[in-house]
């Protein structure tokens, strides 16, 4: 069902379990740190992320001065889901990890690495300042195309100008953050939105009564800024380091080393003396021939020559070769790749587009209680994505590498555990909506009438919760090969049809809450078929077993979706209604994921203490 783009070998049947480590192997223990880094700086994140929000509503309320900066921040949504999230990690992530296999395996010629960079970053910087240039003066037709229904779209042309000099902060910062996550450091990249934040909030509360909402966008303009330069210090360590640290031996599986060697060397792999080789775990020795050999490759009768499983041979060159590269001189991506990238994300986020057209026509504040019931509801959504943000380098550069099984169980086990924490805070959400919006943003200029606006309007949004997290952790699954796949930006079209045709017909009856309805039903639509299309061209998911898997945290939110209400209806107050709520959510959600064995909970209480334990008595060098 997937139309890859190009004619390159199919994955090849992988390796058995009980083959030896691979050089770009991990083991759980350290995605278990880097996971639990990762969700500690994306909740510190969101933390400021709604007393962002908080900012917003208390200084200007929920009518239409906050309905113009929103128009604007569709900018900013924008570069963020193409340019950090989604789109350039899409197609970095993949390209940085083959050139990490191929440094790793010793591929004759100027390091891959560095060669990468070279080659895309100064070209990327010229597109990206141009495209800004470009929405710098077009901002009176971009706001009338996004919110033709303004009164006065003045104000939100003034803030598009302050919030489109953020596509170029944006792409340097989503290039930092790829190019770091392949080396599998995740502190610089996971602490950009609080940067981010700070920086919008501090803005806010300095300019505010000057600038009034434009300081707000204002301060997504310098938050950019601040983005690109928390992470360009550490990227810059990487690529000054001398590759292979003069020893050409590389370091245990996973690891980046600061101030170190930085020499990768597979998992229990014995070091040689003599330069130049590199071997798997439990690879022969070669009588010191400088031969690198990745587990379970082909020898190549002395040559030189490392392969991954199914890589194309270069006429005995001694070019190691990951699955799917190119020809042309070691190029790692091509034009398809990144077009069919770009198509899937800005579908993805026209969503958004979506939403704020149609809530244009509705009276004022219609634009602001989408927002804030967004903003509230993702918030499980981005907890659960960690995992994926921390297991796509991995994914990426098991497939460089030919282990097509280590990709499969990899991406299973993360759908599973995504699910249960999404599905988790999806049942608290919908139970609890009232009282957490109430304890949020009711201060100042939001009244009581917009927290029940947007507390219906989050119950709706949240039923796409589980959809939402699917997606972005199904495309994952299709570009990780680091080949074109058009099957994903086709079935994001169908949903983004299926969301304006639904939008179109509830937003009349039943105004916001439709257009939530609307969100979320396109976004499952393109969930499953995403799920559905998983074969030998991307990661050949067992879709049966996932669907099962899948089936047990549903049953289990729905029970806790229904506790929850029982127990928050009772409850006298705000504070009182969501500790009741959320603590009846969680205590029955957890009971049914133990007792339908979801995502495996029950083994559950013998790695986690350790895997906890562990960040907190040892350091952790990847994410320095």
């Amino acid at each position: 069902m997937d139309a890859a783009a190009g004619s390159g070998p199919r994955p090849t049947v992988p390796a058995p379990a009980s083959a030896p480590l691979s050089p770009g192997a991990v083991s759980g223990r350290f995605l278990a740190r880097a996971t639990l880094l990762s969700a500690a700086l994306s909740m510190a994140a969101a933390v400021l992320g709604l007393g962002r929000d908080q900012a917003l509503a208390h200084l200007f309320g929920a009518g239409a001065e906050t309905d113009a900066f929103l128009v604007a921040w569709t900018v900013p949504e924008m570069a963020s889901t193409l340019l950090i999230e989604d789109g350039m990690a899409f197609v970095l992530v993949p390209a940085f990890s083959l050139a990490l296999a191929r440094r790793g395996r010793g591929t004759p010629g100027p390091d891959p690495v560095r060669a990468l960079v070279a080659a895309s970053l100064p070209r990327l910087c010229l597109a990206l300042a141009g495209a800004a240039a470009l929405l710098v003066l077009g901002a009176p037709l971009l706001v009338a195309f996004l919110a033709p229904g303004l009164s006065d779209p003045s104000l939100a042309v003034a803030c598009t100008r302050l919030t489109a000099t953020c596509v170029l902060s944006f792409g340097l910062a989503g290039y930092c953050s790829a190019a770091l996550r392949a080396h599998r450091s995740y502190l610089a990249p996971g602490a950009i939105y609080i940067a981010y934040n700070a920086v919008i909030i501090a803005t806010m509360v300095v300019l505010a009564a000057r600038w009034g909402v434009r300081a707000a966008a204002l301060g997504v303009a310098l938050g950019g800024c601040a983005m690109a330069l928390a992470q360009a210090p550490s990227l810059w360590r990487r690529l000054a380091r001398r590759p292979g640290g003069g020893s050409g031996v590389p370091q245990a599986a996973g690891a980046d080393r600061d101030g170190g060697p930085g020499v990768p060397q597979a998992a229990g792999a014995d070091r040689h003396g003599g330069p130049g080789v590199t071997r798997a775990a439990g690879a022969d020795r070669h009588g010191g021939h400088g031969v690198a050999q990745a587990a379970g490759a082909d020898r190549d009768g002395g040559h030189g020559v490392t392969q991954a499983a199914g890589a194309d041979r270069d006429g005995g060159h001694g070019v190691a070769r990951a699955a799917g590269a190119d020809r042309d001189g070691g190029r790692a991506f091509t034009v398809g790749l990144v077009c069919a990238v770009l198509l899937f994300a800005v579908g993805r986020q026209s969503q958004v587009l979506i939403e704020r057209y149609f809530a244009s026509g509705l009276p004022a504040g219609a634009i602001s209680h989408l927002n804030y019931a967004q903003k509230v509801a993702q918030l499980p959504m981005s907890l659960a994505m960690m995992v994926c943000v921390v297991t796509f380098p991995v994914v990426a550069r098991a497939i460089a590498e030919g282990d097509v099984r280590r990709a499969r169980d990899r991406v299973e086990r993360d759908l599973t555990l995504m699910a249960c924490l999404v599905l988790l805070g999806t049942s608290v959400v919908v139970a609890c909506a009232p009282g957490i919006v109430h304890l949020l943003f009711q201060r100042g200029a939001f009244t009581a009438g917009d927290t029940a606006a947007t507390a219906a309007v989050m119950r709706v949004y949240a039923l796409g919760l589980l959809g939402h997290t699917l997606v972005g952790a199904l495309v994952r699954s299709y570009f990780s090969t680091g080949r074109a796949s058009w099957y994903p930006p086709a079935v994001m079209g169908i949903g983004v049809v299926a969301t304006i045709g639904l939008s179109a017909w509830a937003v009349g009856p039943w105004g916001a809450r439709g257009i939530a309805g609307a969100n979320a039903a396109g976004i499952s639509l393109t969930a499953l078929l995403l799920l559905l299309g998983l074969g030998p061209q991307s990661v050949p998911v067992r879709i049966p077993r996932v669907a099962g898997a899948l089936a047990r945290p549903v049953a289990a939110a729905v029970g806790a979706t229904a506790a929850g209400l029982a127990g928050a209806g009772p409850a006298d107050g705000p504070a009182a209604s969501t500790a009741a709520g959320c603590a009846c959510a969680s205590v029955v959600f957890l009971a049914l994921a133990w007792l339908l064995n979801a995502a495996g909970v029950r083994s559950l209480p013998f790695p986690v203490p350790h895997s906890v334990r562990s960040p907190l008595t040892r350091k952790l060098r990847h994410g320095r």
